[in-house]
């Protein structure tokens, strides 16, 4: 109540001391203003009801529902159309059929029927299936950092497009659960660059850690890359170096970490059995390379102090 008075005020002063064509003018630009801030605000509310329905959809597993909310020419940051991206949604939900997932949405970007959306993701499952290599509750745990891009389709908006720009998903069977582990790697890179993936383990004093580190290119079908398991170093960290690849698609570095325990069966044997497993997997994002950029094309550059052009 008090800003309107305010607001009367101001133009009751205005109406003494502006012409009246530079008042009117005044008048109508504040109008403006406030219909395109009003504009503004309920384009931004539907946006948010986009998003508040996606994870309405996602954690009630309405497939049919959350598929609608998509653009037919759907395409994210790894190639995949809304054919592909529905299909591992799918799967998901099969592996894991109690996922729950959580967005909070930062930022909301606007310019007329385009919007761009920034994310925080979160995921959350718990497992009894086993894993292949122990019998134990599995969690798992993923968060990401996007950026989804929106259009308006006769009057709606629909999800056109997504970009993550971080992605870290961790899934622990048994013991591992209770071990704080991180694997970190570059979230961009060149195409053909080096990098390095390092994982660190909190590994606990009575228990024998092994890991392996691997690179695997984001596609489908997935094509694992071959593990080599060694003993954690004393330091509780691995590094392993990679060179990105080449075929303009994008990485994910993943670490597999056993957990292992031993036990005196006589005074001569012991027995080793594993009691903890974890997959770490921290998303590689690859710029290609651009081979249109001719660098033996420079432009001319004036020698100030002597006057020539070099």
């Amino acid at each position: 109540m008090k800003r309107f008075l305010f607001v009367l005020t101001l133009l009751s002063v205005l109406s003494i001391s502006v012409p009246l064509e530079a008042r009117a003018g005044f008048i109508a630009d504040y109008k403006a203003r406030i219909s395109e801030n009003r504009q503004l605000e309920n384009t931004e509310k539907e946006i948010r009801e986009v998003f508040n329905t996606q994870d309405k959809f996602t954690n009630s597993y309405n497939f049919e529902g959350l598929y609608k909310l998509y653009s037919d020419d759907f395409m994210n940051s790894d190639g995949y159309n809304k054919e592909v991206y529905f299909k591992l949604i799918k799967e998901t939900w099969e592996t894991y059929p109690e996922i729950t997932y959580q967005t909070k949405i930062l930022n909301i970007n606007v310019t007329s029927n385009y919007a761009t959306v920034e994310t925080k993701e979160t995921a959350f499952a718990v497992t009894e299936e086993n894993s292949e290599y122990i019998s134990a509750v599995g969690e798992l745990r993923s968060e990401a950092h996007c950026i989804y891009h929106l259009k308006r389709d006769k009057g709606k908006w629909l999800i056109a497009a997504e970009d993550i720009l971080d992605e870290r998903s961790a899934l622990k069977y048994g013991d591992a659960r209770f071990i704080k582990m991180e694997l970190n790697a570059p979230t961009l890179i060149g195409a053909g660059e080096n990098y390095s993936a390092e994982l660190k383990v909190d590994m606990p004093a009575d228990q024998i850690v092994i890991a392996s580190i691997a690179s695997e290119k984001i596609v489908q079908p997935v094509e694992p890359a071959p593990e080599r398991y060694r003993k954690l170093p004393s330091d509780q960290i691995l590094e392993r170096l990679f060179i990105a690849n080449t075929d303009n698609v994008n990485e994910y570095s993943i670490a597999s970490v056993g957990v292992t325990k031993t036990e005196p069966v006589d005074e001569e044997n012991v027995k080793v059995y594993m009691n903890g497993l974890a997959f770490l997997m921290t998303r590689v994002n690859v710029v290609p390379k651009n081979n249109f950029i001719n660098m033996d094309d420079k432009p001319a550059v004036k020698d100030v102090e002597g006057g020539k052009t070099k």
